[in-house]
């Protein structure tokens, strides 16, 4: 939305250091992964690697067994939540966060209704319910075959999708923890907490939108439309409007923020960071150009899955890699700089790389003089 008012223009590169330091990436912060975890209202978790190396660009010290405890003891938890994509979150959040998107997850189930014609809904996520809480954890197919025995013509993947979005289902450890294996095994998110822990209430509007905003303002509101998936939430910022600051970008768009909120120069140093596939930080504004130069919009991608990124100076300049003690990273724009700029970013990178390295090598037997990062492509 375009404004019409005299607010203040925040450029691209402040917005760029803005959201890096909120996103912990413009220096490694000392608070724990859960804490972590929290302020950043959860990690995108399509696959089990992305939180753990999320949480190893931002944070000092972190090794992945610190999240890989979180996951097992249930402080954090994997589930369908914003986007109708997996995320890691705080139990906390997870009980708080799930409501709010519920309506989105509704809306997906609509999109199936040519499968589900003849199925009471509301029949359909007690029968479900039922299933999964009164033994271990199943997997989606059993879920998927028992509603099969009381809608046999119903399509199979319709009930698959109904049940997983009328339920707020958890992926049950192993599933999810460094270094193990296991199957998508599922329960409710109340059943795998236990009734004691499962008693936080839904999360407000404006709360959510506060903590969008101190995680990845300034930001617009078609912005945090984008992250949660939800639409209408006009009013909560209008709400909110007095006691925020109001910018506007080089487009014109109104920006929100918190007041006490960092807003770092935009000349801030911004060391090189290596982010696994599907980062929030390149999935959570609708204008994602703070973060993405044109020149590499759509490099991160090809077809439906995404490339590890290498942030330099802020800004996607990259892709990466890593196997068998060896990180590759594949530069857009080498040559775009001045040799010595471009000679001291390399040394930089190598830095990240082998500290990288050092952190998240699984096998904690490889000897140090075994890692390298290399310049090249990614794919040859």
């Amino acid at each position: 939305m375009v404004s019409r008012t005299t607010h203040p223009v925040i450029g691209t590169r402040s917005l760029n250091r803005a959201t890096l330091a909120r996103q912990l990436l413009l220096g490694r912060a000392g608070m724990s992964a859960r804490d972590a975890v929290g302020h950043l209202l959860g990690l995108q978790a399509q696959n089990v690697k992305p939180p753990y190396y999320q949480l190893h660009a931002r944070l000092a010290g972190f090794r992945p067994a610190e999240l890989a405890g979180l996951m097992e003891s249930r402080e954090v938890v994997r589930m369908v939540t914003m986007r109708s994509t997996i995320h890691t979150h705080t139990a906390h959040d997870a009980l708080t966060l799930r409501p709010l998107v519920q309506p989105a997850r509704d809306r997906e189930v609509g999109h199936f209704r040519k499968g589900l014609v003849g199925v009471d809904l509301e029949r359909l996520t007690a029968r479900a319910r039922a299933f999964v809480e009164a033994g271990p954890p199943r997997t989606m197919g059993e879920i998927r075959e028992e509603l099969l025995t009381q809608w046999p013509g119903a399509d199979p993947q319709s009930l698959a999708v109904a049940a997983r979005c009328r339920l707020p289902l958890v992926q049950v450890t192993p599933r999810g923890v460094w270094g193990r294996s296991g199957q998508v095994r599922l329960t409710t998110l109340e059943n795998w907490l236990g009734s004691e822990r499962a008693a936080a209430g839904e999360a407000s509007v404006d709360d959510v939108v506060l903590r969008y905003l101190g995680a990845f303002g300034p930001a617009s509101v078609k912005d945090m439309q984008t992250w949660a998936g939800l639409t209408r939430l006009r009013g909560a910022f209008e709400r909110l409007r007095p006691g925020l600051m109001v910018f506007r970008d080089e487009n014109g768009a109104e920006l929100f923020d918190l007041p006490d909120a960092p807003r770092p120069d935009p000349d801030t140093p911004a060391p090189p960071r290596f982010l696994p596939e599907f980062d929030n930080l390149l999935l959570s504004h609708a204008d994602r150009t703070r973060v993405i130069t044109p020149e590499a919009k759509g490099r991160s991608w090809a077809g439906n899955q995404a490339y590890r990124t290498l942030l330099l100076d802020g800004f996607l300049a990259g892709l990466w890699k890593a196997d068998a003690g060896v990180l590759t990273v594949e530069l857009f724009a080498p040559e775009s700089k001045a040799a010595k700029e471009a000679k001291e970013a390399k040394e930089e990178i190598v830095a990240e790389g082998e500290l990288l390295l050092a952190a998240m090598e699984e096998d904690p037997q490889t000897p140090a003089g075994r890692w390298s990062v290399r310049f090249g492509s990614i794919h040859g």
